[in-house]
């Protein structure tokens, strides 16, 4: 059925073709920005053993993507032809019915070598530690993708990683708690990352294992701050057939507040910022929304009356999960390792906290590791 599928869609891939060549000689050439990091793809080989295989339709496709003028319509108008072809594939991303999910696992750091690095930073600072990998919506939802597509299982990526981390660290289970609640919405439908709930519900474990008791979800007013977010994976497949997403914001009325946010460069300069951005709902990722663009080092101070301070190092996940802590610390620092040139001490002095919470996505630990600057 796939080889079919395959060869039928090599046959409409060739007919727009030269519909899109046309196009192509009285547009000049691509008009429309790529999302996508890396070379324009190559004219593919057209023998039979590439027809039978689906190698040819496919870098056919992504030939014509790159090359073509009108490159965006021609994306979206290849996602969905793969679609109602039942094939569901494109650019590595899995439209499982009203879900899109991420195919492409990246293994170039090994959980040991992202232990190594952490038991490293745990050593050599006095602070408690506390470690949290959070899954992928395709995680979470992998019983969704078909037995070929589904092979390297997150959970187990992320306890081997937790096996491997020195009793010292606090190893927080975000997988389990996502996975038991995936009924509800917890993760994006258009994004590999979880939904503000999705972090409110792991919340409520790290926040004891911080030694507080979590703040309950009643007290929290929910503005629905869009209903028009389009994730990551939305951009990279250009599949616009799921619904779009729901941003949220979630305010505690009458509990602590932010009383200022800052964010710093590297070159010393700094920028005032808000924990919830609304001007980003207008920009082109609508997810800076939380916390506003990134930057190397955010300091948060809060009005919480006690004299806790957190240090976070965090990815893009702990975005939309920092807000909760607002009510049981009266600073958090927050630094954004892959952004800091040189040494996170131009910044911060890990010695000087108690706590330091580390909140990564495991597919970006797994990509791109701990970063250097952590440990400098």
């Amino acid at each position: 059925m796939i080889k079919f599928s395959n060869r039928v869609t090599a046959v409409l891939v060739m007919a727009f073709m030269l519909t899109f060549m046309l196009f192509t000689a009285l547009g000049g050439g691509r008009n429309d920005s790529r999302s996508e990091n890396r070379e324009p793809a190559h004219i593919p080989d057209s023998g039979a053993s590439e027809l039978a295989d689906g190698s040819f339709t496919e870098g056919l496709n992504n030939y014509i993507a790159d090359h073509f003028a009108f490159r965006g319509k021609w994306v979206k108008l290849n996602a969905r032809l793969r679609a109602e072809l039942g094939e569901g594939l494109v650019n590595g991303v899995y439209i499982a019915g009203d879900r899109l999910l991420d195919t492409e696992y990246s293994s170039e750091y090994s959980v040991g070598e992202i232990a190594k690095d952490i038991n490293r930073y745990a050593e050599n600072y006095g602070s408690a530690v506390y470690f949290v990998a959070v899954p992928t919506s395709a995680g979470v939802y992998g019983d969704e993708l078909p037995e070929y597509l589904n092979g390297i299982r997150e959970s187990s990526t992320i306890t081997g990683l937790y096996e491997k981390l020195d009793p010292s660290v606090r190893k927080i289970d975000a997988y389990n708690v996502l996975k038991m609640l995936n009924d509800n919405y917890v993760y994006y439908r258009s994004d590999t990352r979880w939904t503000v709930y999705g972090a409110y519900c792991v919340y409520r474990t790290v926040i004891q294992k911080l030694g507080f008791l979590p703040t309950t979800y009643d007290k929290y007013t929910i503005e629905h701050a869009s209903s028009d977010f389009r994730g990551n994976l939305c951009d990279r497949s250009q599949y616009t057939g799921v619904k779009p997403d729901i941003l949220d914001f979630y305010k505690y009325q009458g509990g602590a507040e932010a009383v200022s946010c800052t964010g710093y460069y590297n070159d010393g300069t700094t920028v005032e910022k808000q924990i919830y951005d609304k001007s980003q709902l207008s920009s082109g990722d609508m997810y800076n929304a939380y916390l506003g663009e990134e930057v190397p080092f955010l300091k948060i101070k809060t009005s919480a009356s006690n004299e806790r301070k957190l240090l976070v190092f965090k990815d893009s996940y702990a975005d939309c999960f920092i807000p909760f802590l607002i009510q049981h610390y009266c600073e958090i620092d927050v630094v954004t390792p892959e952004l800091v040139e040189g040494e996170a001490s131009r910044f911060v002095d890990p010695s000087e906290y108690e706590q330091t919470l580390f909140l990564f996505g495991i597919e970006n630990l797994t990509r791109s590791g701990i970063p250097a600057s952590v440990n400098k």
